[in-house]
């Protein structure tokens, strides 16, 4: 018994430095972001959809590479999950907190392609999988995204951004390395410690794919959000959830069906349907020009009754 306190101690203790890493590595790869943004002048919003949203998905991105081959039913649900709570818990959180402003033409054509995208991969799993050369075309987009990004950066200059000198752009980069490094780090430190707690308490495997895990891999997004609110950039924490999640699909489900495919199972048309709606709720935003706090209450305890109903049909299950 002794013992096993000690374990416990030594889990909590490593699950709070890793979400001490997450604070620090989300404070400079937003720091890191911003002052790229103001030397070429390019919008916060193109940074969070791009330098950003690759920094926040790569915990995602190192749980498919690992998974690939074997365990393609991991990566399916951590993506399809991973998007449902960054719409529901990160943006809902991050309104209630401050209201985001969602009117920006660029963001409402975003939205749209964050939704084409998980009804592309709808289509493409029709036939019960995501095959390698499903992956590929995954991939492909992911490419023709890329370009239409740059293009996006290059024709709308931020010119209200103040000629303030910023980091030389060498220190910009190093902080986004450092950021993304702290990110990945601190994630998987505090998911692995997190499931070996949730073990201890007994919880099930299932449930802690269900709350752990889904919630683990979005606590760079979180995070990241928060201390780019917390900064005054809120289309940074915006623009960081919309790029996540279509990052996820594009790159992350794509790499993974083309390493070794990804098994399709009918139950899962569930939680696409679930992320589809989410996704949805953004266009209302959209029309109002703005995420306000009552969007944000309905946003997270739409997320909070999402992972009630599952965890009541894993325990009855």
């Amino acid at each position: 018994m002794p013992s096993l306190t000690v374990d416990i101690v030594l889990n909590v203790a490593l699950t709070l430095a890793g979400l001490t890493m997450l604070c620090f590595g989300g404070n400079w790869l937003v720091g890191g972001g911003v002052s790229i943004a103001k030397r070429y002048r390019v919008s916060s919003l193109i940074i969070g959809m791009t330098i950003v949203a690759y920094g926040t998905s790569t915990p995602e991105l190192a749980a498919s590479i690992a998974a690939a081959g074997e365990h393609g039913a991991i990566i399916l649900g951590n993506v399809v999950g991973s998007n449902i709570a960054n719409v529901g818990m990160v943006i809902g959180i991050s309104a209630v907190l401050v209201p985001l402003a969602a009117g920006a033409s660029i963001l409402r054509r975003e939205i749209l392609i964050m939704i084409g995208v998980s009804f592309l991969l709808v289509a493409l799993s029709a036939d019960g999988e995501l095959s390698m050369y499903d992956g590929l075309a995954l991939l492909g987009g992911l490419g023709v995204f890329a370009v239409h990004t740059f293009r996006i950066a290059m024709n709308n200059r931020d010119h209200t951004i103040t000629d303030e000198k910023p980091r030389s752009m060498s220190a910009s980069i190093a902080l986004i390395i450092i950021g993304v490094v702290l990110l990945y780090a601190g994630a998987i430190l505090t998911v692995e410690n997190a499931v070996i707690l949730a073990q201890e308490l007994g919880l099930s495997e299932k449930l802690i794919g269900l709350t752990v895990i889904a919630i683990g891999t979005s606590l760079p997004e979180l995070i990241t959000s928060i201390i780019a609110i917390k900064k005054g950039h809120t289309d940074i924490g915006i623009g960081n959830i919309i790029g996540s999640n279509i990052y996820n699909i594009l790159m992350i489900l794509g790499l993974g069906a083309a390493l070794g495919g990804v098994t399709t199972g009918a139950d899962v048309y569930v939680d696409y349907t679930i992320m589809i709606i989410f996704s949805l709720s953004l266009l209302i935003a959209v029309k109002t020009k703005v995420i306000g706090r009552k969007m944000g209450v309905c946003l997270a305890a739409g997320y909070a009754a999402y992972l009630a109903v599952f965890l009541f049909y894993t325990g009855s299950a």
